[in-house]
């Protein structure tokens, strides 16, 4: 089943959170917090200014972002559970830097 937003919203999978403390302590799925950090999987085709023009959306599919804490509303879509929210909901694009590439590596 393929799912297609409307208007300005995009469908977020949400990041999975740390499964250890930075202390090494294991975190049980209970006591986690909910990441984030999501990528973005769909987005829908705009909003429409005032003229009735189209607006395209900043983000697009496969992006890296960053959202508030209570944004967006869970939903369930094939046995996976996603967040749909309105584009001004979400706070920025995490980019990768060269610099952090080769630190990772």
């Amino acid at each position: 089943m393929k799912f297609r937003p409307l208007h300005d919203r995009v469908v977020i999978r949400r990041a999975e959170g740390e499964l250890k403390s930075k202390g090494g302590i294991i975190i049980p799925d209970a006591a986690k917090e909910k990441s984030q950090e999501g990528e973005v999987i769909a987005v829908g085709p705009g909003s429409r200014d005032e003229t009735g023009k189209l607006v395209p959306l900043d983000v697009k599919a496969g992006d890296l972002i960053l959202f508030g804490k209570w944004s967006g509303n869970e939903v369930k879509i094939v046995d996976e559970h996603l967040l749909i929210m309105k584009e001004a909901d979400i706070m920025g694009i995490v980019e990768k830097t060269e610099a952090a590439t080769e630190k990772a590596a």
